[in-house]
């Protein structure tokens, strides 16, 4: 049986460096981002319209420019609470083995 890992759909800034996203499992709501502005790469964000400039890259990841992206799949897991095994059983079979 193959996995279906959600995949980033949607993607729209907000105020204070929050995201509205939306998956392809249906999954959506609003993540806050603000722990990592001004922060190494996340610097770029100082300049508030820099943030406001996030796209969905060929991978499903979020991105800001060829430097600053981040990982779909763990902004789900954010959004979710779910852990990494939750969407990929074969973590949890691989960490019994």
């Amino acid at each position: 049986m193959e996995e279906k890992i959600p995949v980033l759909k949607e993607v729209k800034p907000l105020k204070d460096f929050r995201l509205r996203v939306k998956y392809s499992d249906g999954t959506e709501g609003e993540v806050d981002l603000s722990e990592y502005a001004g922060k190494g790469v996340f610097a770029l964000w100082d300049d508030y319209s820099q943030f406001e400039k996030v796209t969905i890259g060929s991978s499903g990841e979020l991105v800001w420019n060829e430097d600053v992206d981040m990982d779909g799949l763990g902004i789900y897991l954010k959004l979710t609470g779910k852990k990494p095994e939750d969407i990929l059983p074969k973590l949890q079979e691989l960490s019994h083995a």
